[in-house]
């Protein structure tokens, strides 16, 4: 089997089943906290030209390209939602910086987004089965280099004992940044990878009942059953510069990056 075909039936693995797919996902807004530029910050700053142009496929708020913002003159943020394309174009005015919101999908939407000198993606490939077009897409699409961002692991797998625990059910244990790291090199992308271990990337909740909700829907259970979530928590439920959220004290997050313009 190869990597790419390991990827996309780990993904698939993460599917659950209609018996417990009972309660629909609404949970308030998050509220992200800043944080210390990460690896891929770094590797993209480097590749990025003074009055460059940045590509963020999966912008959400523009986390990865927002503080690229000093540097560049254009920042393409591609989303599905249009809410968080109007919290991206929000966050790139206020910088100073010209947004060109993308409303879709990746790669249908590529042909909608202007070539630019650097491309990222923080946290979007355990959304992706089909991993080969993505990456292709945004390789054709940097003239320098792409830089992506994920966790080691699947950013759900710590919650494999509540699913456990809640509904009997195992989780997969896979794909993994290993798994993407090696789909990369089986493409002969020349890609690179820096591990790093930081505190979570999630952002949280300033009402503690909103972070135990978040997990109680994630696991597919009814109103009501919010105690039992925070018995089963235990020290996984903190709060952290004042913003309440759910999970390990700190995870490892890779930068796989390469070079467009050498090839």
């Amino acid at each position: 089997m190869t990597a790419l075909q390991r990827w996309s039936q780990g993904l698939a693995g993460w599917g659950i089943p209609e018996e417990i797919l009972a309660e629909p996902f609404r949970v308030r807004a998050e509220r992200a906290a800043a944080r210390e530029p990460t690896a891929s910050t770094r590797r993209a700053l480097e590749a990025l030209p003074e009055g460059g142009s940045v590509l963020d496929v999966g912008v959400g708020g523009g986390a990865a390209c927002l503080p690229l913002a000093g540097r560049a003159s254009l920042l393409v943020g591609v989303d599905t939602s249009d809410d968080m394309l109007a919290t991206f174009a929000d966050g790139a005015r206020a910088r100073g910086v010209r947004a060109l919101p993308v409303q879709g999908s990746w790669p249908e939407s590529a042909s909608r987004a202007p070539e630019t000198d650097i491309a990222v993606c923080h946290h979007v490939l355990y959304n992706v089965p089909d991993l080969e077009p993505f990456v292709r897409a945004l390789d054709g699409q940097a003239r320098r280099r792409v830089v992506i961002e994920i966790t080691a692991t699947h950013p759900l797998s710590w919650m494999s004992e509540l699913w456990r625990g809640f509904h009997g059910l195992e989780r997969p244990s896979g794909p993994t940044a290993d798994d993407a790291f090696e789909v990369l090199g089986e493409l002969a992308l020349g890609a690179n990878r820096e591990d790093e271990r930081r505190t979570p990337l999630s952002s949280g909740f300033e009402r503690r009942e909103d972070a135990v909700a978040l997990v109680r829907r994630r696991l597919c259970l009814p109103a009501g059953r919010d105690a039992e979530v925070v018995r089963a928590l235990g020290p996984l439920l903190i709060q952290r510069d004042g913003l309440w959220t759910a999970g390990p004290a700190d995870q490892l997050l890779v930068t796989l990056w390469w070079e467009t313009a050498t090839r």
